[in-house]
């Protein structure tokens, strides 16, 4: 999907206007494993997946790696605290495979704001789906148990389970990869 296509579907507004905000990004390609963001560092660029899968992780009290979101193209990718306050991130980001991006800085962002009316309501709209993510996600950890959480990924993100570690999938899941095989056993048996 291309970024203006992206930009009308979150928020209904003229091609042109998209075509405007679209030409303040810049295209990228990104290597797996390439780390986008850094814990500690502050947040210098904005991304916009057009093709490919990344994922944000920490490292709990133990040292133990765990991811804490996957984002599948097409997916705008940001540490939004660290980019508008300018603070440092306290989560990794990280390329799982090859991608195509768009991105953009933080000085184009506010003269965007300031200077395109219509980014406003897009910046809005992609807060507002940021923080739906986190809640839904703080949901799932508390009503449902690991199966169903496998399940719901299954059906809502298939391209995650086709081509991720499943030690990625388990720590998102907050299981072992012991017990995400046992699940993806019942789940094949049913």
């Amino acid at each position: 999907m291309e970024l203006q296509d992206y930009i009308i579907e979150l928020t209904p507004i003229a091609r042109t206007k998209a075509d405007l905000i679209a030409s303040h990004f810049s295209k990228t390609v990104l290597e797996k494993e390439s780390i986008l963001i850094r814990a500690g560092r502050t947040s210098k660029r904005s991304y916009f997946l057009k093709s490919g899968i990344a994922r944000r992780y920490l490292y709990d009290r133990h040292g133990n790696e765990i991811t804490t979101r996957f984002y599948s193209a097409p997916d705008f990718l940001n540490d939004f605290l660290s980019f508008f306050k300018q603070k440092p991130s306290e989560e990794n980001y990280e390329t799982l495979t090859d991608c195509e991006a768009w991105t953009i800085d933080l000085k184009t962002v506010q003269y965007c704001f300031h200077n395109i009316h219509e980014i406003r309501e897009w910046g809005r709209m992609m807060l507002t789906m940021n923080y739906i993510e986190m809640h839904q996600q703080m949901i799932s950890f508390h009503k449902y148990d690991a199966k169903e959480r496998y399940v719901k990924l299954l059906e809502s993100k298939p391209e995650i389970v086709r081509e991720v570690s499943l030690k990625y999938i388990a720590s998102y899941l907050g299981i072992t990869k012991y017990s995400l095989s046992r699940v993806r056993k019942e789940i094949a048996g049913l």
